[in-house]
């Protein structure tokens, strides 16, 4: 049997939550970029960046650095910035 998809609608993320939502898509999105999946890597990319730019300055301090890191920069040398 398959996996089950992991649907979560943005819109009623809040708190907790969302900070956890964005760093499960980071990470999601470095997995692929580490299998060479470019492809599947920036859907999830946009997708936690879109994330990202809804939290706090507050909560965007609580997403581990490592993530953060991947997310703005090692990840925009290969993906570039409007892509």
């Amino acid at each position: 049997m398959p996996a089950k998809k992991h649907k979560v609608d943005p819109a009623s993320l809040t708190g907790k939550a969302l900070e956890k939502e964005v760093c499960r898509r980071i990470r999601l999105a470095r997995s692929r970029w580490r299998d060479h999946n470019n492809r599947a890597c920036r859907a999830e990319r946009t997708k936690a960046l879109a994330l990202y730019e809804t939290l706090s300055p507050e909560q965007r301090v609580k997403v581990p650095q490592e993530l953060r890191v991947w997310l703005r920069y090692r990840s925009e040398k290969y993906f570039g910035e409007g892509k």
